[in-house]
């Protein structure tokens, strides 16, 4: 599957969209598709740390492993997906002038069994579509 990235500009300096991006634990609030999220460990932030999140879209309800593979404050958290659906997935911040760009990219592998390539393929419209009004979400979290 090709990456999926979707983008909004926010009236907030990078600094204070980056507080509250860099707070994982409240990423549930914003993201419609989450509907449980753990820590599995005690970190809570940066490199390493490790969440169990439970997954629905529509019927379709997945169980992921992610870890935090890069942690680069303000500008930048990456991680990789494990369970059924893999990928990698990376949440960017950029100063523009009018604020702060946030900028959300994710390249997920679908199993075979769950149609493959073929099931990326359809998913996209969908997924851009639900984290889109994620970032949405997240703008008016910030208001």
């Amino acid at each position: 599957m090709r990456t999926i990235t979707v983008s909004i500009d926010l009236p907030r300096p990078i600094t204070s969209v980056w507080s509250e991006l860099a707070t994982l634990e409240r990423h549930t609030g914003w993201m419609v598709d989450v509907e449980h999220m753990e820590f599995v460990g005690e970190r809570r932030s940066g490199v390493g740390t490790e969440m169990r999140v439970r997954t629905r879209v529509g019927p379709i309800v997945t169980e992921d492993d992610i870890t935090v593979d890069e942690w680069v404050e303000p500008r930048l958290i990456a991680v990789s997906h494990g369970g059924r659906i893999s990928g990698t997935g990376s949440f960017i911040l950029e100063e523009i002038e009018s604020g702060t760009r946030f900028t959300w990219n994710e390249e997920l592998r679908f199993p075979w069994y769950l149609g493959g390539v073929l099931a990326g393929l359809g998913a996209r419209p969908v997924l851009r579509r639900i984290w889109r009004r994620n970032l949405e979400r997240f703008a008016a979290v910030l208001a």
